[in-house]
């Protein structure tokens, strides 16, 4: 009985450690109206019309980024891009600014003039696996960034299946260039536990 209770003994503290070393799951809402955890740079103009974040721009580019770096997280939001916007998510950014090259940028956009990289494309690195139509309507982005593999749904359908370990983490990022309007909401981030 002696050996027994040693046993359970050895397993329970042995949980216990394995328990401290496994990073909870945290849950946070990003980008919210006066919050002081995220910036806005560049060109476009943004701005809350009840509870929506709307970025517009003429011409140029601009963005909003987090002050906070992540590295394996699932990122879910909704967004509504008009005609002529160019837009994008950049995650896992090396720098405090947006380049296809020093981060993930996951890509709204059409009518890319490069298909390859329309709505639902890392830019440069994968071409979407589905053409989703997103314009002029609300839709649902499901961003999943574990380790080196990064996965995007929209509204439910896979886009993206990457493995890459070029970026480990860094802040994230919502664009707006070219021209016209993109509006997000209900922006929500998961930090995923390590393993």
């Amino acid at each position: 009985m002696k050996n027994n209770l040693a046993v359970c003994c050895v397993l329970l503290f042995l949980t216990m450690v394995s328990s401290c070393l496994h990073t909870e799951e945290k849950k946070e809402v990003l980008f919210q109206e006066a919050a002081t955890d995220w910036t806005m740079e560049g060109d476009a103009q943004w701005r809350f019309v009840n509870g929506v974040l709307e970025g517009s721009v003429a011409n140029g580019a601009g963005f909003v980024m987090t002050n906070t770096s992540y590295s394996n997280f699932s990122l879910e939001l909704e967004f509504k891009p008009d005609s002529t916007i160019n837009s994008g998510i950049f995650i896992r950014c090396k720098h405090r600014e947006l380049s296809f090259e020093d981060c993930y940028e996951v890509n709204i956009w059409d009518l890319h003039p490069k298909q390859e990289n329309r709505t639902g494309a890392i830019v440069s690195r994968m071409s979407p696996l589905e053409k989703v139509h997103t314009i002029n309507q609300w839709n649902t982005y499901k961003i999943k960034n574990n380790k080196d593999h990064l996965q995007a749904w929209i509204n439910d359908v896979l886009v993206i299946d990457l493995k890459d370990n070029d970026r480990v983490e860094g802040p994230i990022a919502l664009q707006a260039a070219e021209s016209g309007t993109i509006l997000f909401r209900n922006v929500k981030l998961t930090t995923l536990p390590i393993d």
